[in-house]
């Protein structure tokens, strides 16, 4: 096992062990158009609402750079309203299809396997509509729409090619106190895809490991495909009426420099102090996200310096999602008990471009996931010149250049997390010294990049699919 990790992590993002990017003769063809599944949450969510999270923002992103590379993309996803239309053009070369599948409201993700039926129902009858051959391939997210692409696949005779995001019993393996353990339905119907599967995406070389060790996978079927962040969004912004370019594309020694006056500009936008301490927390409210964690951190920190409350801001950005819905307003009751109410700010979840103000306006984000697949959060941020202080779990520690771009924090005791935090507060030029290299490392994660490889993905697999007909009639 170790060895094929070693062979993994050895190739470059794209690349699939033992076979690397596919390059046969007479060029193998790229898929015209594929069908894209996300059942249970649609790609025109608002992040960071009910389970809309960064499973939304990888879907719209990838699928639109597919689209700009000349692959049309079909998103298909459970209507959640009867007033939305049939289909919906997010951009060019990319439809969301609203599929009715069981009641429009009210219906809890733990609710919708009994829909997969009349998800997969509507699904074909889009299909039957088309002439032969219309769609190249599926490309299924989470285990739900797996299930849908598994029979898809099979009935319309394409590869199918499938992205997990979580998986049951590696989120089972780190819970937080209080949480609830994935049902076995869903470990089971995870091990049927990972078998069906022509191709499975992982997010890291540590995810491929995880596939392999705990769900059976073939490391042959396994490609590592980074996710991405929308660089044009995400990114240090100039003061209004400076220069624009900022870090997205300056090596130069004034990054810092543009830093603190990006940080400076989102702080007057945000109406936020300019000399304030402000840990973020920005993401799901869920105990999966952990972030009590943050609160109990800010608690230790103002206990070893009471002086420190009057330049302290922890805004928490985002909405209860998950098991985080049975108890809406704990977080809020934690830092009143903690007597830090005072210095916490909890907002409503928001659109891109806002969130991208308060990753600049931020001395540090905060991530203390239990269990993060890639944790996209922790790269917009660094995008936008912020460091980043997040668990070593998942994904983490590839999004996180450890030292350079921020610290990662072995386990979840708040008292390391006060510690690492302590830096920022002890080193005020450390945010800005450490943002500007968090920017640049984030450089390497572009769209661009993650939707080309996966493109090579789809290539290598309906080129196997071909191959494996050939021999079947040969």
């Amino acid at each position: 096992m170790s060895g094929y990790v070693s062979r993994l992590r050895s190739r470059p993002p794209g690349q699939f062990s033992g076979q690397g990017r596919l390059r046969l003769p007479g060029g193998p063809r790229r898929p015209r158009r594929v069908a894209m599944l996300s059942v249970h949450t649609s790609p025109l969510h608002q992040p960071g609402t009910g389970d809309a999270g960064g499973m939304n923002v990888y879907i719209v992103e990838l699928a639109k750079k597919l689209a700009s590379i000349n692959i049309e993309v079909e998103i298909f996803t459970r209507a959640t309203t009867g007033a939305l239309p049939p289909a919906v053009e997010l951009a060019p070369g990319v439809l969301v299809r609203h599929v009715d599948a069981g009641p429009y409201e009210g219906l809890a993700k733990e609710e919708l396997p009994a829909q997969l039926c009349a998800f997969t129902h509507g699904v074909m009858r889009t299909w039957a509509g088309h002439r032969p051959g219309y769609y190249d391939l599926v490309h299924s997210h989470y285990w739900l729409s797996g299930h849908v692409g598994w029979l898809a696949a099979e009935r319309w005779g394409v590869p199918l090619v499938h992205a997990m995001h979580t998986m049951a019993k590696v989120k089972n393996a780190a819970l937080a106190a209080g949480d609830t353990p994935e049902p076995a339905a869903r470990v089971i119907g995870e091990t049927q895809i990972v078998r069906a599967a022509d191709r499975l995406i992982a997010n890291t070389a540590e995810e491929a490991d995880e596939l392999v060790r705990h769900y059976e996978a073939d490391p042959g079927k396994v490609a590592v495909v980074h996710p991405g962040v929308n660089l044009d969004r995400f990114r240090p912004a100039p003061a209004k009426g400076d220069a624009a370019g900022g870090v997205a594309g300056n090596a130069s020694a004034n990054a810092a420099g543009d830093v603190a006056a990006s940080r400076a500009a989102a702080r007057a936008r945000l109406g936020l102090p300019q000399d304030a301490v402000i840990p973020l927390f920005a993401g799901r409210i869920q105990p999966l996200k952990a972030p009590d964690i943050l609160l109990r951190a800010v608690a230790d920190l103002l206990a070893a310096d009471p002086a420190l409350r009057s330049r302290l801001v922890v805004p928490v950005v985002g909405g209860p999602s998950g098991s985080g819905l049975a108890k809406p307003e704990g977080l809020q009751k934690l830092a009143a008990r903690l007597g830090i109410a005072d210095v916490v700010q909890f907002r409503p979840p928001v659109g891109q471009e806002r969130l991208a103000d308060w990753y600049r306006a931020a001395s540090v984000l905060v991530m203390p996931s239990h269990s993060e697949s890639f944790g996209l959060v922790a790269i917009e941020a660094q995008a936008c010149g912020t460091p980043v202080v997040a668990a070593a779990v998942g994904g983490l520690p590839v999004a996180v250049r450890d030292g350079v771009s921020g610290f990662l924090v072995a386990g979840h005791d708040p008292a390391d997390y006060a510690r690492a935090l302590r830096r920022f507060v002890a080193e005020p030029a450390l945010s800005t010294r450490m943002g500007a290299d968090a920017a640049r490392h984030a450089q390497s994660f572009g769209w661009g990049t993650a939707a080309v490889a996966t493109g090579d993905v789809y290539t290598a697999a309906m080129q196997e699919r071909r191959r494996h007909l050939r021999s079947l009639h040969g």
